[in-house]
């Protein structure tokens, strides 16, 4: 630890910053890729490394969020994780930060960063993969300015579908006989409902109507980007917004309910001399959003169809009731000149009501971000020695501004005259009040700061031996409202590289990294790896073998430390409270007792990453094909729990609640798998075309688990990470004998019509220890990933279309959509309920009034495959340069239609486009602008 401490008190005396370019490139080399801490010729990349050039990608295919797709163009990349590891650290230069602080049209490329060789100098927070964003730098030459205008609508693929007021009704009368009760809506008030005669007494209300909703929002969107400079000083600077509506379409929301995001970024590159170079990098981000002050999609979800009527007409109040006159005379809220806000008793507020009169809210985040470097060339202290460093500081805040109205609602009384329904009385419930105050809430901040240091030595000796170093250290820490402690990562790193006529490749990086998480004496730990690479193309036996133009394989092998997974900080030491403690012992002193809810553990240490993989690249038929493989074996052992079943049972108690049981090191998670990369490039005639597949395999085993379970099927160890385990259904009930004759269910009351379930065991009795493994879910990924893209190119006139897939995982319908009792909502699927005449052909189970414990668990009943296929991207682009080529003005000129999330493949494709309780799924169709002037 006293060597870290030295090395970063070193760095900051040096005062240095983030950049993490070589001197000599600091106009970026579309050849070079980003892998840590350094640049490297995309033809020498380590094992584990994938690459994508987005500034080169965004010529073909605008996308509006920076990790669009990558799946489909970077193999180990799922969309969740990289090799299905879970959480991995995101650097945007070299600093820890989100996605969303950089937009696609400021980067350069991104870097996804898989194997253990890949990110271990790193340190801790990069154990389960980095991906590396690096943005745009100037180069040299004349002033260049790109600007590019879009303009896209988004249009719902899908709204939920629900039951409307009379066969909501209906059915919810029949829920009732199934549970005994009488009905509760008659008849006479069901076709009521159904004639739409009077909506205002009837109501049936669909949230999803065009009454209430558009058809499509829009989204605009403009950036310029200047960049220029010589060979002394280089810029680039970037200048961004955005704005989007909504589809809400009343009220409020039609007017305001409105997002927009600003940014200017400037990058600037310096050569202060022939040895030194700095950088000073800036941006500000400022994100605003107008909405309103209630969760309208939500509401959406769980409000009955004829609850109450949004709007009471005033044309239909009866004209003598001078005490409903004088509520509409005295109302601050008259909607269109023509309604009161409709409510009742329960319904005293409402999204309708809240969205005309309930007043708004603002969100507001500012963030700031500022890199600043110095590099330094030593070669007159040793050939090959130049040093960098890096240091720097971002502050993100948001708040929340709102006035929050309160309104009167109105529930009327009706009559029914001769041929006319009248309102012969209204009801009133809250008041009209704006205090015009307004009130700020969500008050969040976040400090980030990172340095690092490195001294790097790369030297050739006889054209034969390239030898190669870096000594680093490198730390963040970041900072944020209502946690108490900060989250760091600290490490001192050592790279040492070398290779042979470039064909033997030996590799050594390892970093001494700290963590808080533990104690004393275990705070620290050394991780070290190893890799290895053979160019067999430069090999006699093939470098005359005229279909081979590349073939490299990799191997990288070591022991990643981390603490990414230690939840807690203090998890080893003991924990006492009196809290919740009871009094009274049995000598009557009457004295509160102080409880154990963990016991000590000192020997607590880092769970570690323990991996092997092995690599394949290659470049065939005059590159025509180029292919790059990885597979990859990991176990991370030593993961931190805290089980009962590891100590003896006098080590905890029931009453009082007490516990002496440790946190201590012994699960154990293993991974295997493999990634693909295929790339084609060839012309038909006259059309240039690339065609791209990707893909990504991985399982996963929980291979040492502390567990007791009675039943060898239950047992959590050998199954997936991802593992759903539930029970196995076997249909309904049919009738009461077959309850009778069935093992008891132990999940509340059963009649005939309610799912029966498989005894696993044999014991006569349905209970949780009938529950078995059902399928992966997929959580940090689908275990299979698929990808495609496919670029075509005929004269002035461009096509691109990409495609992700994902397959081998399952889910289980158990929102309230599908999981439908007691005052819940009533969806379209309820329409396939059991009855006594549809026992034989019915899809769900019986409607109940009562909680239906019994159905509405996890169970293959409610199991459905994930599996999909969708076409996220097809762009058309057309270049008008040859019309503006002897402009001086305007240097290239282009324009694109494109449209992106446009069709879902699969047997499950009605709920995978689905969205309940939050805005739809939407497809985006786009058109655009670019020119360089």
């Amino acid at each position: 630890m006293r060597y870290i401490k030295i090395a970063i008190l070193l760095c900051a005396i040096v005062c240095l910053g983030q950049r993490e370019l070589h001197a000599q490139d600091t106009a970026g080399n579309d050849m070079d890729v980003q892998v840590a801490f350094r640049k490297v010729d995309e033809k020498e990349l380590p094992g584990g490394v994938s690459a994508v050039n987005v500034a080169e990608l965004m010529k073909e295919n605008y996308i509006t969020n920076s990790l669009d797709g990558m799946e489909a163009l970077a193999p180990g990349y799922n969309g969740n994780s990289l090799w299905g590891m879970g959480g991995y650290l995101l650097l945007v230069d070299g600093v820890p930060r989100e996605i969303g602080n950089v937009m696609p049209t400021e980067i350069a490329q991104i870097s996804f960063l898989k194997g253990v060789g890949a990110v271990a100098l790193y340190g801790s927070r990069a154990a389960k993969g980095v991906i590396y964003v690096t943005t745009k730098r100037g180069r040299a030459g004349n002033t260049r300015m790109n600007v590019r205008v879009n303009t896209g609508v988004n249009v719902p693929k899908r709204f939920p579908e629900y039951l409307g007021s009379a066969e909501y009704m209906t059915l919810y009368n029949e829920a009732r006989l199934n549970d005994g009760l009488t009905a509760l809506y008659s008849d006479e008030t069901i076709y009521n409902h159904a004639s739409g005669e009077n909506p205002y007494r009837y109501p049936n209300v669909d949230y999803y109507s065009r009454e209430y909703l558009r058809k499509m929002y829009n989204r605009y969107d403009a950036t310029a980007e200047i960049s220029g400079g010589n060979e002394k000083a280089r810029y680039y600077t970037n200048i961004g917004y955005w704005t989007a509506g909504s589809l809400l379409n009343f009220g409020e929301a039609k007017r305001n309910d409105r997002s927009g995001r600003f940014n200017i970024r400037g990058n600037i590159d310096i050569n202060l001399n022939d040895y030194i170079t700095c950088n000073v990098d800036a941006t500000a981000i400022f994100y605003t959003g107008r909405g309103v002050n209630t969760d309208y999609w939500g509401s959406a979800a769980t409000l009955r169809p004829n609850r109450f009527s949004p709007l009471i007409p005033l044309g239909m109040i009866e004209g003598d009731d001078e005490a409903s006159q004088l509520l509409v005379k005295n109302s601050n809220h008259i909607i269109d000149g023509k309604y009161l806000l409709g409510g009742s008793q329960l319904d005293q507020t409402n999204p309708f009501a809240a969205i005309y009169a309930g007043g708004y809210n603002r969100y507001t985040s500012r963030q700031f971000q500022f890199n600043t470097g110095v590099g330094a060339d030593l070669r007159n202290v040793l050939k090959g020695l130049t040093f960098r460093s890096s240091l720097a500081v971002d502050y993100s805040t948001s708040y929340n501004l709102s006035y929050n109205n309160t309104y009167a609602v109105y529930e009327p009384a009706w009559n029914s005259d001769p041929g006319a329904d009248i309102i012969s009385s209204l009801t009133k419930y809250g008041q009209d009040a704006a205090s015009g105050v307004q009130n700020v809430s969500n008050s969040w901040y976040r400090q980030t700061i990172a340095a690092s240091g490195q001294f790097n030595y790369v030297n050739t000796i006889g054209s034969l031996h390239r030898i190669s170093a870096m000594l680093i250290v490198n730390g963040f820490q970041q900072s944020e409202s209502a946690l108490y402690h900060k989250t760091s990562n600290a490490n001192l790193g050592l790279q040492l590289g070398y290779n042979f006529r470039n064909k033997y490749y030996v590799d050594f990086s390892g970093a001494i990294i700290h963590s808080a998480r533990l104690p004393e004496g275990n705070r620290q730990a050394f991780s070290p790896t190893l890799s290895l690479a053979w160019r067999l193309s430069e090999e006699p036996f093939l470098s005359n073998v005229a279909a081979v133009d590349e073939l490299k394989l990799t191997a990288s092998a070591g022991i990643l430390h981390t603490d990414l997974d230690i939840t807690d900080y203090y998890l080893y030491q003991g924990f006492y409270t009196g809290q919740g403690s009871w009094y009274g012992w049995k000598d009557g002193s009457g004295i509160q007792s102080t409880e154990s809810r963990r016991g000590d553990n000192p020997n607590m240490t880092f769970p570690k990453r323990k991996e092997v993989n092995v690599g394949v690249e290659g470049a065939f038929f005059n590159k025509l094909l180029k292919v790059n493989a990885t597979a990859f074996v990991n176990e991370v052992s030593g993961n931190i729990i805290q089980a009962a079943v590891l100590f003896p049972s006098y080590f905890t108690t029931g009453w009082p609640v007490s516990s002496f049981i440790p946190y201590v090191n012994y699960n154990n998670d293993r991974r295997a798998g493999f990634d693909l990369g295929i790339t084609m490039n060839s012309h038909i005639g006259k059309v240039g075309w690339t065609l791209g597949i990707t893909g990504t395999y991985y399982k996963t085993k929980a291979s040492k688990r502390a567990e007791i379970y009675e039943d060898s099927y239950q047992r959590r160890q050998g199954k997936p990470l991802d593992a759903i385990w539930g029970l196995q259904s076997q249909g309904f009930f049919r009738d009461q004998a077959d309850v009778e004759g069935s093992p008891l269910q132990s999940f509340g009351q059963v009649k005939p019509g309610d799912i029966k379930y498989k005894d696993q065991n044999g014991d006569g009795v349905i209970d949780n220890r009938d529950e078995i493994y059902l399928g992966r879910g997929g959580w940090s990924g689908a275990p299979l990933t698929l990808g495609v893209h496919l670029s075509a190119k005929w004269k002035d006139l461009s096509f691109f279309a990409l495609g992700t897939g994902r397959f081998g995982a399952y889910a289980m319908k158990n929102n309230a959509y599908f999981w439908v009792d007691g005052e819940d909502k009533y969806s379209v699927v309820v329409r396939d309920r059991w009855t006594a005449a549809t026992k034989n052909t019915a899809k769900y189970p019986r409607l109940t009034t009562f909680n239906s414990d019994n159905n509405f668990r996890s169970s293959d009943f409610w199991l459905y495959s994930t599996n999909r296929f969708d076409l996220a991207k097809v762009q058309l682009s057309y270049d008008l340069g040859r019309f503006v080529k002897r402009s001086a003005f305007v240097r290239e000129l282009g324009i694109y239609v494109s449209g992106a999330n446009l069709l879902t493949m699969s047997a499950e494709r009605e709920i995978m486009e689905l969205n309940i309780g939050s805005a739809p799924q939407t497809r985006f169709y786009n058109l655009g602008v670019r020119a360089l002037f």
